[in-house]
């Protein structure tokens, strides 16, 4: 049999003195304010369910804690928590991932008097939000807790910590819970735990394993279902073996389970990411003339794997087709076949698809934006690239990729009169240049030959506080070195010592660039380390 016992000590030493955290458990009062109202107008009557709905609502997560001791402790006329606040302030704390203050809380509901019924649902979330932090060792101490709060612990609760496990990689501690499940947990495993228990498997690369539970699950009374069948496939299509994933779809046939889109989306993927796109089409062919859709994932994929192959054409195709059928694209999928399309010298196509996209009501988006704008930069076409970033400004606000994009291009095509008007206009809307904006600045100005405004561009990064990197030396010391004044980077170098923002990468740069000319270097670098102690 697969699924031996396991001695159940073997989980001891997952429980340190601490119950949700190996550190000292933070103090509820240093969260409690004083004996005002942390928030005004405060309610003359105040009942469970509008407590809840205040933390519910309460954005700052501070604030939201202070609410609920302030209620406990200084609500006039008195008031008790009971399962539902406490349930509401656990929640929201760990969610926002505010660990500290919630160990001290579940200590104070455990001693709560009279005792506070407690549901599973409460310990289901914690689980839950402490494995998304990938704090999967206070997940199981949770877990092995509940019973301290006289809640019996469900399969719903092991579930969810078998979820957590897989989340951070833990597959070999959800093959242990899952075997000592029973014996020492009082649980007996559904069919939702023996897939957790296959997908695992199945991460972990061991799909023969995860193949035996397959035989296995009608011994324990239950019967596989099409998540079953479907994770399987899922691991051997992962490994490449095609031949195996169509053996198991077929044995799902026999048995007569339906494949659905997921099923059917796997097994493509897996010939997607081999090149094997015949057999992938095959598949859809297949889908689609046994009456199920195919949905947006389906085509994500089909759409992916073509541009990977650079079948820019195909891609385009599929992507009329999925907008046709009024499936959204994400902005990722999008800018695949923008890629595809001008890689392929199609940049007027792509810019009809970014036209039929905004006609389809998909949201214009900064990432696709540039993407476009970058490839009608580098065709020369930064006028068009202007009239679109134009168009897009109106109804939406760029991000800096954006400004960096079409600066980069401008200045590549030296309109450095343009980019100076759009940094202007960047300025203006708040949004901060970075060292990239910067350095496209001063190589546009060098190439122009006006290595001056390049350097006094590099004074204005100082002052503002943007730290200048590698790059930007390198750019400066190229175009003096063409503009022939030379000996002006050492005021250059100078300017960013006596700034204070050299990093390490700058320094050896400066070093190499010095040490040509031993006796120079030297009395260079006598002048640079005088002036940063006199700084």
């Amino acid at each position: 049999m697969f699924l031996p016992r396991v001695n159940p000590t073997r989980f001891h030493p997952l429980l340190p003195s601490r119950l949700f955290s190996t550190s000292t458990a933070a103090p509820l009062q240093q969260y409690f304010t004083d004996n005002h109202p942390p928030i005004k107008p405060w309610p003359k009557r105040l009942f469970p369910k509008r407590l809840v709905s205040m933390i519910t609502q309460q954005q700052n997560i501070d604030l939201a804690l202070q609410i609920f001791l302030y209620a406990g402790k200084s609500h006039p006329g008195g008031f008790t928590h009971n399962y539902d606040t406490y349930h509401s302030i656990l929640f929201k704390l760990s969610r926002a991932r505010a660990f500290d203050p919630i160990e001290s809380l579940m200590k104070q509901l455990r001693n709560s008097y009279p005792p506070i019924k407690c549901g599973e649902n409460l310990f289901i979330d914690l689980l839950r939000n402490y494995g998304l932090a990938g704090r999967f060792e206070s997940s199981i101490r949770i877990f092995l807790r509940i019973p301290d709060y006289n809640v019996k612990r469900s399969v719903r609760s092991l579930n969810t910590l078998l979820n957590v496990l897989i989340q951070n990689r833990r597959f070999d501690l959800v093959h242990s819970m899952f075997k000592n499940s029973k014996e020492s947990f009082g649980i007996t495993p559904n069919i939702f735990t023996c897939n957790l228990l296959v997908k695992a498997l199945c991460k972990k690369n061991d799909v023969e394993s995860a193949y035996k539970v397959l035989d296995e699950i009608p011994e324990m009374g239950l019967v596989p279902n099409l998540v079953t069948y479907t994770t399987i496939l899922g691991g051997y299509v992962a490994r490449g073996d095609m031949e195996a994933g169509e053996r198991v779809l077929g044995e799902m046939l026999d048995r007569g389970w339906e494949p659905d889109a997921t099923t059917y989306t796997v097994l493509m993927d897996g010939y997607c990411k081999l090149g094997r796109f015949s057999e992938a089409a095959k598949v859809m062919d297949d889908m689609e003339r046994n009456g199920i859709e195919a949905n947006e994932v389906t085509y994500g994929v089909m759409i992916r794997g073509l541009c990977k192959e650079r079948k820019a054409g195909e891609a385009r195709n599929m992507f009329d087709e999925m907008l046709e059928r009024s499936f959204m694209p994400d902005s990722s999928l999008c800018c695949k076949v923008i890629d595809a399309l001008c890689e392929d010298g199609k940049v007027d196509e792509a810019c009809s698809l970014w036209r039929k996209m905004l006609k389809n009501n998909c949201m214009p988006d900064n990432v696709l934006l540039s993407t476009l704008i970058h490839w009608l930069c580098r065709e020369g076409r930064v006028k068009e690239a202007r009239e679109l970033f134009d168009e897009f400004e109106r109804g939406s606000i760029p991000s800096l990729l954006t400004y960096n994009t079409l600066i980069s291009g401008m200045c590549e095509k030296g309109e450095l009169t343009e980019a100076g008007r759009l940094w202007d206009d960047m300025v203006e809307r708040k949004c901060k240049p970075n060292a990239f904006t910067y350095n496209v600045l001063i190589e546009g100005l060098c190439k122009k030959g006006n290595v001056k405004e390049g350097v006094r561009v590099l004074e204005e990064m100082l002052e503002n506080g943007c730290f200048p990197n590698k790059t930007t030396f390198l750019i400066l010391f190229e175009g003096l070195q063409e503009s022939g004044k030379e000996e002006d980077a050492v005021k250059v170098v100078s300017m960013a010592v006596m700034s204070g923002k050299v990093d390490r990468e700058c320094w050896e740069l400066f070093l190499r660039k010095f040490a040509g000319e031993l006796d120079k270097g030297v009395v260079v670098l006598e002048e640079l380390l005088h002036e940063v102690y006199v700084s």
